[in-house]
C-alpha cells in the first residue's frame, strides 16, 4: 500500500473511533437503560413463574389455545411496567400521585361554602350561603364543571409539574369543617408539597390559603424559583338581565401603590401585568372571586384575560396566570387569600386594599359625590329607619332635593324673569325678522342688560346639579342592597320591572329595546316630558323662537330615555321618576306661594330706566356685529 492509502485508512479509523466515543451513552442514560431492562426482566420472570404455576395445575386435556390469555397478561404487565417507568421519568418523585380517586371536601362558615378536591388540591366550587340567583337557586361564584385552578412548578430544573394531573393526600388530622390540608409526598413522609385552606370563622368572606414546600430543597426549585398559579372560570349567570350582568363582568386587578385597573367590559382581551399585583378579581355584577397577596404576585409571566362564551348559562370567561415567589428559608412557603363575596362597598372597603374601587361609582367628582354623600346617607337610612328600599329611595330623593333647593330657587327666579321678558323678546324677533341673526342676538342681549337679567343664571344651577344626577345614575345599578328587594310591582329593584314580556325576536325592537316593557321606565319617561315642558312654559318659551330645536328635545329626550333605561335598574328609573315629580311640586309651590310675577315685571321695568354697564358677553356680541358691518341697535 502506498502512503496515501495508509493515511486514508488511519483517518477512517480515527473517525470511527471518535464517532463511537461520541455516541456512547452517558452514565445516567446507561443507568436508566439498565433499570428499564431490569424492570422488564423482573416482569418476565414473574410472568414465567405464573405460567409455570398455571401449567402445573392445568388438566391434561387442556386445549393449546388456553395459553393465549397468558400472552395477553405478559403484554399487559409489560405495558403497565413501561407506563410506570414513563410516569417516573415524567413526574419524578411524584409519580405515585398520578393514580388516585377524586375526593371532595367542603369547608364553610356563616357566609361561604367552599368545595375542594384532592385532584389538584384546589378549590372547585364556591357558594355564597346567604344569596340566591334570580330564580331562587343556590348562588355559585364558580362550579366544578367550569372552574380550573392549577399550581405548576419545576422538578430538577427540567420537568414541569402541573398539580391538576396529580392526586394530593388529605391530612386526616388537619381536615375539619373549616380547614383542609393536602400533601403530595416525595420520596419519604418528610418530603412533600402542602396546600392549606381555612375559612375565617363567623361572618367573613375571606379564605386563608398557603402553598408550602417541606424537605424538598434538592428536588424542587421553590426555594430559589417560583410556583405559577393558573385560574380560569366561566362566570355563572345570576341575574334576571344577562345582558346587563355580562356588561358588568370583567377582570379587575391592582398594582401596589396604584388604583385598581380593569379589562374593558366591552372587549375580550389579554392584559399583561407590568408590575407586582396585589390582587386580581373575577368581578361579576354583584359578586367577586378575588386572589389576594400581601407580598404581591410577581409580574413574571403574569397576565389576565376575558373570554367570550356562547353558553347562555354563563356570562363571560375569565382567567389569570400569576407567579408566586416563595420566601427564603429551608421550607419556603407562599401565603395568600381568597375573597369570595358580594360587591358591597363597606365590606370591600373594610379590607383596606382598594377592592371597593371595582364598584363603578363614577369617575372624579361623581365618585366623590357617591362616596361622601349618597352612600353615607343611604346607609344611614338603611340602618336606622327600618324603611323598605322603595321608601328609602323616596326619602333620599327628598333630602337631595332639599339640599339643592337654593339652586332650584335661583333657577326658578331666572325662569320667571325670562318669562316676564317674553313679550319684549317676541317684539324684537318680529321687528328684526329680516335682520342678521347676530343682530337679533345683540338686540336681545341689550334688553337683558337693561332689564338686569342674566340668561345664563338658570343654566349654572342646572350644571351644578349634574354631578348628583350622574352620581345617582352610577349608584343604583351598582348597589347590591337593592338586589331582590321588591317595591310596588317591581320584584327586584336592581333589575328591570317588566309588566309585559314576549319571547319572539322582533327585528330592531328586540335588539335595541328588549323583549319586555318596564313600567318605572315608562313613568319616568312620561314625567321627563311633562317636567321639560313645564320648565319651558315657566321660561315663557322665550328660547323657542331662537332655538326651535329645543322644542324637539322635549319629545326626543323622553323617547331616548324610554329605550335606554328599559333594561336598567328599576331603582334608578324610580329615583328619576320621583325626582321629576318632586321638582315639579317644588316649582308649583314656589310659583304659588313665593314668587310674585307682577313684582318681577315691575322690577325689570325699573331696571331698564337705570344705566347698565355692558357685560363682557355683550361687548363680544357687539364686536362680532361691527366686524360684520352691522351697527349697534339704538336704545
Amino acid at each position: 500500500m502506498d502512503r496515501n492509502t495508509i493515511t486514508g485508512l488511519l483517518l477512517i479509523g480515527v473517525i470511527l473511533i471518535g464517532y463511537s466515543l461520541w455516541m456512547q451513552p452517558s452514565a445516567e442514560e446507561q443507568a436508566e437503560t439498565q433499570r428499564i431492562q431490569d424492570s422488564i426482566s423482573v416482569v418476565e420472570a414473574n410472568v414465567a413463574a405464573q405460567q409455570a404455576e398455571d401449567t402445573a395445575v392445568m388438566p391434561e386435556d387442556n386445549e393449546p389455545q388456553a395459553a393465549v390469555p397468558q400472552m395477553d397478561s405478559v403484554e399487559m404487565a409489560l405495558r403497565d411496567s413501561l407506563e410506570k417507568i414513563t410516569k417516573q421519568k415524567r413526574f419524578g418523585s411524584f409519580a405515585e400521585a398520578t393514580v388516585g380517586e377524586t375526593i371532595l371536601h367542603t369547608i364553610e362558615n356563616d357566609f361561604v361554602r367552599l368545595t375542594l378536591s384532592n385532584k389538584g388540591g384546589a378549590p372547585v366550587m364556591a357558594e355564597l350561603k346567604n344569596y340566591v340567583t334570580f330564580d331562587s337557586m343556590p348562588l355559585y361564584l364558580f362550579d366544578k364543571e367550569t372552574s380550573e385552578m392549577n399550581y405548576s412548578f419545576w422538578v430538577n430544573k427540567s420537568q414541569e409539574i402541573d398539580s391538576r394531573e396529580l392526586f394530593f393526600e388529605p391530612v386526616t388530622e388537619e381536615m375539619s369543617d373549616t380547614r383542609a390540608v393536602y400533601r403530595m409526598y416525595g420520596n419519604s413522609n418528610d418530603e412533600y408539597v402542602e396546600l392549606r385552606y381555612e375559612v375565617q370563622p363567623g361572618e367573613s368572606y375571606l379564605v386563608d390559603a398557603e402553598v408550602a414546600v417541606v424537605g424538598m430543597d434538592n428536588v424542587l426549585d421553590a426555594s430559589e424559583g417560583q410556583f405559577e398559579l393558573d385560574w380560569a372560570i366561566q362566570a355563572p349567570f345570576h341575574e334576571r338581565s344577562r345582558k346587563q350582568e355580562q356588561q358588568k363582568t370583567t377582570v379587575f386587578y391592582k398594582h401596589f401603590d396604584d388604583k385598581a385597573d380593569y379589562i374593558s367590559e366591552s372587549n375580550y382581551e389579554v392584559e399583561k401585568f407590568e408590575a407586582a399585583v396585589q390582587w386580581v378579581a373575577f368581578k361579576q355584577q354583584f359578586f367577586s372571586a378575588v386572589l389576594i397577596s400581601e407580598t404581591g404576585f410577581s409580574m413574571d409571566n403574569a397576565q389576565a384575560e376575558t373570554i367570550e362564551l356562547e353558553d347562555p348559562r354563563y356570562t363571560k370567561g375569565m382567567a389569570t396566570q400569576l407567579t408566586m415567589e416563595f420566601d427564603n428559608g429551608r421550607d419556603p412557603s407562599f401565603p395568600f387569600q381568597f375573597y369570595l363575596g358580594p360587591n358591597h362597598y363597606q365590606t370591600l372597603a373594610s379590607l383596606e386594599i382598594g377592592l371597593e374601587d371595582q364598584i363603578d361609582l363614577g369617575w372624579t367628582i361623581f365618585g366623590v359625590v357617591n362616596r361622601w354623600l349618597v352612600i353615607p346617607v343611604f346607609n344611614f337610612l338603611d340602618e336606622y329607619t327600618g324603611f323598605s328600599y322603595g321608601i328609602i329611595i323616596l326619602v333620599l330623593t327628598l333630602l337631595i332635593k332639599l339640599l339643592l333647593f337654593p339652586l332650584t330657587w335661583k333657577n326658578y327666579v331666572s325662569s320667571a324673569r325670562m318669562k316676564a321678558l317674553k313679550p319684549e323678546i317676541d317684539e324684537i324677533n318680529e321687528r328684526m325678522k329680516d335682520k342678521d341673526a347676530v343682530a337679533k342676538q345683540q338686540a336681545t342681549m341689550t334688553l337683558y342688560r337693561q332689564a338686569g337679567v342674566n340668561p345664563m343664571a338658570g343654566c349654572i344651577p342646572m350644571l351644578l346639579q349634574l354631578p348628583i344626577l350622574y352620581a345617582m345614575f352610577r349608584f343604583f345599578p351598582a348597589s347590591i342592597e337593592l338586589r331582590q328587594e321588591s317595591f310596588l310591582w317591581a320584584q327586584d329593584l336592581s333589575t328591570y320591572d317588566a309588566i309585559v314580556t314576549w319571547t319572539a325576536q322582533i327585528p330592531i325592537i328586540s335588539e335595541w329595546y328588549g323583549n319586555h316593557i318596564s313600567l318605572f321606565t315608562v313613568l319616568m319617561a312620561v314625567s321627563t316630558f311633562f317636567y321639560s315642558k313645564y320648565n319651558m312654559d315657566m321660561a315663557g318659551g322665550g328660547g323657542n323662537a331662537q332655538m326651535p330645536q329645543m322644542k324637539m328635545m322635549i319629545y326626543f329626550m323622553p323617547f331616548m330615555l324610554l329605550v335606554m333605561f328599559n333594561d336598567f335598574s328599576a331603582g334608578l328609573s324610580y329615583y328619576y321618576l320621583t325626582a321629576n315629580v318632586v321638582s315639579m311640586l317644588q316649582q308649583f309651590v314656589i310659583k304659588r306661594f313665593f314668587i310674585n310675577e307682577d313684582a318681577i315685571r315691575a322690577k325689570i321695568q325699573n331696571n331698564k330706566k337705570k344705566t347698565k354697564k355692558k357685560s363682557s358677553f355683550q361687548k363680544r356680541l357687539e364686536k362680532m356685529a361691527k366686524d360684520r358691518g352691522l351697527q349697534s341697535p339704538k336704545k
